[in-house]
């Protein structure tokens, strides 16, 4: 016999099943989501825990408890996982926003005191503009990921695409392949 669930499964909307249902049956989802959503219907269903976390793959009837309690909080959202544990994101989109646009800015000799950027003079000029703590490394980071690459004549620039002269002038060259070459 089971114990009694202290945080039962609330009545599904019709909606918040027909997502269910959805993510359940779903191929292109991750796993996790779709475990997790047929971990729901399957309490939803009247299973006990532990059934319900069999009927899923999973192991664990106090996980799908903690899932149960989640979604009564939560709803439909809590099939997609949290943060999974390591140091709390410091920098938010905002804030990488700002970074790819300082980034983008083309920088004033006398005001930055350079005329191209480098990590060190992007990170003054953010400490100046409300980012006191940013290390060079975050700004490398969030350069990398928005598909930027150091280019010692220019600055950051956008990886695979240059600038070349030609008779005509001068035309912006894109290499299909950059993303194969950068892994």
């Amino acid at each position: 016999m089971s114990r009694r669930q202290k945080d039962p499964l609330r009545p599904l909307t019709r909606e918040e099943r027909a997502q269910l249902e959805r993510l359940s049956r779903s191929r292109s989802e991750p796993a996790s989501h779709v475990a997790r959503a047929r971990a729901l219907l399957a309490v939803a269903d009247g299973a006990s825990y532990t059934a319900a976390a069999q009927a899923a793959g999973r192991r664990s009837g106090d996980a799908v408890g903690e899932l149960v309690a989640r979604f009564n909080r939560e709803g439909v959202g809590a099939v997609i996982p949290g943060h999974g544990g390591g140091p709390q994101v410091v920098y938010s989109a905002a804030e990488r926003e700002r970074i790819l646009s300082e980034a983008h800015r083309t920088p004033d000799r006398e005001r930055d005191g350079t005329a191209t950027w480098s990590l060190t003079t992007l990170q003054k000029s953010l400490k100046k503009k409300g980012l006191p703590t940013i290390s060079t490394y975050t700004i490398w980071c969030v350069l990398h990921e928005a598909g930027l690459s150091w280019q010692r004549s220019r600055t950051w620039c956008p990886t695979g695409t240059v600038l070349r002269k030609r008779k005509a002038g001068v035309v912006v060259v894109n290499d299909p392949d950059a993303q194969a070459k950068k892994t």
